[in-house]
């Protein structure tokens, strides 16, 4: 579709009564992106724009959005280089761009907010997905979050992780989480301090 095509559909979703924008994996598509908004900003669009990631972003990329995302939905993956980055991932690079591009969108919008509705306009979304055998480093994780960001840092702890595609190929990851290796992620993040969690299931 073209720019003007994408300002629209902004528009057609503004119309339908969405909450925002939410942009999937947009970082090859950036610069198109803030051409489309402002397109659709000069005729009437007000929504939040949600940057929906995995983090793995150049923070400089990141430095340029500031003052056009309203909220970066993002994921902190792992944060351990060797394992995981390298043996499971191929991208031994992920924490060190991670952890500094999430550094850049929390100086920018800060912990989330709220309208009157409890719908959230602006703010940064950190979101962590519970490995078996607490592949993603979920403790380390969360320290990191609450001593490098902010206690009140909005973090949804995923349980969903279900093996596919080739992790029959990795054992440690050839099966889903337990409800203990859950509980232990959700422990973690509270024994950091951080107050704001979004916990799947009753814990």
């Amino acid at each position: 579709i073209s720019i003007r095509d994408l300002a629209d559909i902004m528009l057609h979703l503004q119309n339908s009564g969405c909450h925002n924008i939410n942009i999937v994996t947009p970082t090859h598509y950036v610069a198109h992106l803030v051409k489309a908004l402002g397109f659709a900003v000069e005729k009437g669009l007000t929504l939040p724009l949600v940057y929906n990631t995995s983090s793995w972003e150049r923070p400089e990329v990141i430095r340029v959005l500031n003052g056009i995302v309203d909220i970066y939905l993002a994921d902190l993956k792992f944060i351990d280089t060797d394992k995981v980055g390298l043996y499971l991932c191929d991208a031994p690079d992920y924490p060190e761009f991670a952890l500094a591009a999430i550094k850049e969108m929390y100086e920018q919008v800060g912990n989330v907010k709220e309208n009157v509705k409890g719908i959230i306009y602006s703010g940064l979304m950190i979101r962590h997905l519970v490995m078996p055998g607490n592949t993603a480093g979920t403790e380390k994780a969360m320290k990191w979050i609450a001593d490098s960001l902010s206690k009140k840092t909005y973090v949804n702890i995923m349980a969903q992780y279900r093996p596919a595609y080739e992790a029959s190929k990795y054992p440690e990851i050839n099966r889903a989480i337990t409800d203990k290796e859950y509980r232990s992620a959700v422990f973690a993040a509270k024994k950091a301090g951080l107050s704001n969690l979004d916990i799947q299931g009753n814990i």
